[in-house]
């Protein structure tokens, strides 16, 4: 598959803008911290780019968080929902994707649908079950350096698409891959069938 088909149309190159679009990584990631991820884009401009990986939940679950923030947690469910390991930059801070409905201290609206909080107190509300309906905490983020991430998209190393929320908040970790592929018409594993031939 040649990169410019797994590319929206209103991408290109020269002037790329992938917030709020998935980066699915391709077979040659394989082996890396990428391998078999799909990533979140939540910050995209000449200086950079960031995003959160959405499917690799950590042995951890968010009562251990509460736990070390000394969050006194009136809601028990809340705190048996997974972490993610969000990417291998700031592994220590914490990020909040969740319903752009509300804002806390330290929130970035992406789009009318989806917010990013690198704040406490987005904790507090969801301990007591008065957070956001739709979110996921994920500890680190994955960055990328000025053209950096250009590059690698000109290598074939990622796949892209737009983002849904379906996707981003579905429990089917595992799954989520082959779900942002399925926007674009096809599987994960063709992909990995495909790499290699004309």
């Amino acid at each position: 598959m040649q990169s410019d088909n797994t590319q929206p149309d209103n991408i290109n190159n020269d002037k790329m803008d992938l917030t709020d679009h998935f980066l699915i990584a391709m077979p040659q990631l394989d082996g890396s911290y990428f391998s078999h991820t799909l990533i979140y884009m939540w910050q995209h401009t000449t200086d950079g780019a960031l995003g959160i990986v959405v499917n690799l939940p950590l042995q951890i679950k968010l009562n251990e968080i509460f736990s070390q923030l000394d969050i006194d947690v009136q809601n028990p469910d809340s705190g048996e929902q997974p972490v993610l390991s969000g990417g291998p930059v700031e592994i220590e801070k914490g990020f909040i994707l969740h319903d752009a409905d509300r804002n806390w201290t330290s929130t970035l609206k992406v789009t009318s649908d989806i917010s990013v909080t690198t704040s406490k107190d987005i904790l507090d509300d969801i301990s007591r079950g008065e957070g956001p309906e739709n979110y996921l905490v994920a500890l680190g983020c994955a960055g990328w350096s000025p053209g950096q991430l250009e590059q690698e998209i000109a290598d074939n190393s990622w796949i892209i698409c737009p983002a849904s929320k379906e996707i981003i908040f579905s429990r089917d970790f595992d799954g989520k891959p082959d779900m942002a592929a399925s926007t674009l018409g096809f599987s994960m594993a063709q992909m990995s069938t495909d790499v290699g031939q004309s």
